[in-house]
């Protein structure tokens, strides 16, 4: 799966009227300083200090305004060094 990663600060600049609103994010612990990353189907999810936790979702033309923010790329994440060591 490819994503953006973007902070909390950013996160809130990027939504609009079809997404969740502030209140919502910092309801479920989004701050300015989180670390956050959406996804190409628009799922955001937050990152814990041990998991990333899927906490909502952007609607309509998202991708524009997650790029100009951020300034990136859809980008895919690294494997998993856990599960890398596992396959042996």
């Amino acid at each position: 799966m490819q994503f953006i990663e973007m902070t909390g600060k950013t996160l809130f600049r990027v939504i609009d009227e079809n997404g969740p609103t502030p209140a919502e994010l910092a309801e479920v612990g989004v701050r300015e300083d989180s670390i956050v990353r959406v996804n190409r189907q628009g799922d955001i999810e937050l990152r814990r200090s041990d998991r990333w936790d899927v906490i909502g979702g952007l609607l309509g033309d998202f991708e524009p305004r997650v790029k100009a923010a951020t300034r990136l790329t859809w980008a895919r994440p690294i494997a998993n060094a856990d599960e890398d060591s596992n396959k042996t």
